[in-house]
Formats: C-alpha cells, structure tokens, sequence
C-alpha cells in the first residue's frame, strides 16, 4: 500500500518530528541534520556517522545533529554533473587499522575523469579529524569526457573483498567491451589488487577485476543475509533495475533492457535475449534507484530481510521483499524529497540522507500505539 506524503514546510525546525500518525507512514520522521548535496554515509563503531557531499566534503556527525569541520586531507575530487565525492565506508577491520574508504570523480589529462577509491585512515583527535596514508587503490579506465554515471558504490563481502559499482559513464558500448572496467561491478582485494579466482582474472589487466559486465549505472549495491550481493541500476527511459549479482554474468546493457533510450531508439527486452541475466525486479516507469540496504534490526521486525531502496524520481523508500532468487515490491513510503542514501543504524533505527543542495538526515523510527 502507498504511503501518503509527508508535506514539509521549509520554515520547520530541524528539531521537529513529523509523526506517523500525521503522515501515514508506519514510522516517525526525525530530521537531525542539514547538507549541500549529500551522497553517502556509514556508522563509526562508536555510533557517529561519516557523511559524504559532493562538492568534497566529509564530516563526522553525531547522532544528534553535531557536525565536525570537514575532515582534512581528502581526495581532490573533479565536481561536476554527477561527480564529486561519492561513497563511504568502513574497512571490514576498521577497529584495527582506522581505515576508511572514498569513491570519488577525479579529473584526468585533457577534458576527461572517472570513479577512483582511495583508502587512508582516519584520525580523529579533539574534533580535528583527519585521513594519513592515503592511496588509491582502483581507478575507472579508461577515464572519458563527460560527467554522468559514475556508480561508484562500494560493499565488502564476509571475505573481506572489495566490489565496487562501475557505471557506463553515458558511453553505452564500453559496458560490454572486456578492455575496461566501465559498466561493470568489480571485485579486489582490499589494497587493489586482484583475486586469483575472478571470472576473468586469466586475461589479465583490467579485465582481470571485472565480477560482472552489461551494466549502466549502478547506484546500490548490497549483501543480503546469505551472502548474496545485489545492485540497483538507474536504467535509460524506465527500465530501472534490481540485480542479483552473479560472478560471471552479462545484465545485456546497452543490448537489451527493460526502458529505451531517452532518444526513443527501442531497445530489446530482455526476454528477447535469454543468454543475459534479467533483473529480478524492473521498474516501468522509474524510479531512480539510489543507495540500498538489507534490513536486520530490532525496530522494525517485520522488514528483516527486506530489501530498502533509496528512489530518487520517486522521492520514496521501497521495500522489497526478497525469497531465494525471487523479489517483489511490497511497500513505498513517499517521503516528498529525493532520497540519495539510507543506511540501518547502531540501534536498528533507519537514517536517511536527502539528496541536492540542504538534503537531510532524517531518522526513521517505528509508529508507536
């Protein structure tokens, strides 16, 4: 069932909660921060949370709002169109080594860039906070003109490997092309370098990196609790996407999908060409898939498992329901703002990153009766 909207006033105090009996929703609404552009976030051991903004900026936030000055020594990141800063997130051993981990544009010789990663770790000492020891360790290649589709989210898996989202970068043919990483999921190890037992990894080079190949811009990317990783994809016209990510597999874009091309040109189905792997999910129209998690925790019980999508044109939060290699949507909250990016914090509870110029951090905890 579809939620109703949640109206909010631009004069509203950070500090008030829409309730879900005002709303609709089954939860509160709590706005705790304000940002220009966020991207990502991810949760500190100790409960705060880095966020990312395009422009390139990281912060340290607390739970109640408190923003740090921006963490020094950052990537220079290329801010233009959909590029800047994108990802954020913890090595899986970060209690350890304080590594940390950005996706971020960056600018090449001549007009062109690509998605780059770079670790370093994070030093925090009387609210002057810090990276040391910085590095990338992958690079989209070839960089190209241009400045959409970068994808460049980022997941460890129980392993410790690192995979990555690689858009298309708006130039279609390269996401089947084998002599590059765009339109690809990747997987490495976490200082770069590349696992002996990729699908490719006998061709060598860049190819060697390559998980998966046939993609366009990955936005979410997400393990579930068995283990398995699946992605969300901003398709062309309509035909987003919700993947099961399979070592090995061709999702057939710019081949087939499920949308055409803003031009009008058709694209063929993929029930035309079975020798690609078909989304488990498409959306007709869009939906702007963003950010995803997998919900775990205690707040809200009856979402375990459940897939949680962050959608841009559709200014919700869906939830999927996902059963072995089947997955339905079951649910959409309509928050009435662009959502870039959610993620399940120390308690269970729900935040929720707006996307554009003064997109918040919304805390989401459940309706009470």
């Amino acid at each position: 069932m579809l939620a109703k909207s949640i109206i909010f006033l631009t004069a509203v105090s950070l500090s008030f909660v829409v309730m879900a009996q005002e709303s609709g929703l089954p939860f509160n609404v709590e706005p705790v921060a304000t940002f220009n552009e966020p991207w990502a976030m991810t949760f500190l051991p100790d409960g705060q949370m880095l966020v990312t903004e395009k422009r390139g900026r990281l912060y340290v936030v607390t739970q109640d709002g408190k923003k740090s000055r921006p963490v020094e020594e950052v990537p220079n990141v290329d801010y233009r169109g959909q590029g800047g800063f994108g990802d954020v997130i913890l090595h899986p051993d970060y209690q350890y080594n304080g590594l940390i981990y950005l996706s971020y544009a960056e600018s090449g010789v001549g007009d062109v860039r690509g998605a780059a990663v770079a670790r370093g770790r994070l030093v925090m000492v009387n609210g002057d906070n810090r990276l040391e020891d910085v590095e990338v360790i992958w690079r989209q290649n070839p960089k190209v003109t241009d400045d959409g589709h970068y994808g460049h989210r980022m997941a460890f898996d129980a392993d410790g490997y690192l995979f990555i989202s690689s858009g298309d970068r708006q130039k279609f043919e390269p996401a089947q092309q084998m002599t590059g990483n765009l339109g690809k999921i990747v997987r490495i190890h976490d200082d770069g370098s590349v696992p002996a037992d990729n699908p490719f990894a006998d061709r060598g080079d860049v190819t060697a990196e390559i998980w998966t190949l046939g993609h366009r811009n990955p936005l979410g990317l997400a393990f579930d609790s068995s283990g398995q990783l699946w992605n969300t994809e901003m398709g062309p016209l309509n035909g987003d996407e919700l993947n099961q990510v399979v070592k090995g597999s061709n999702y057939g874009y710019p081949i087939v999908s499920e949308g055409n091309h803003y031009s009008g040109e058709v694209i063929p189905n993929h029930n035309t060409r079975p020798d690609f792997a078909a989304p488990k999910v498409a959306w007709v129209p869009t939906v702007a898939p963003a950010g995803m998690i997998f919900y775990s925790g205690e707040q809200f019980p009856q979402w375990q498992g459940s897939a949680l999508i962050a959608g841009l044109a559709s200014r919700a939060i869906i939830r999927v329901e996902i059963d072995g290699d089947t997955a339905v949507e079951v649910e959409r909250f309509d928050l009435g703002a662009r959502i870039r990016e959610l993620e399940q914090g120390p308690d269970g509870a729900i935040w929720v990153l707006e996307d554009q110029d003064g997109g918040r951090l919304l805390k989401l905890t459940p309706a009470r009766n």
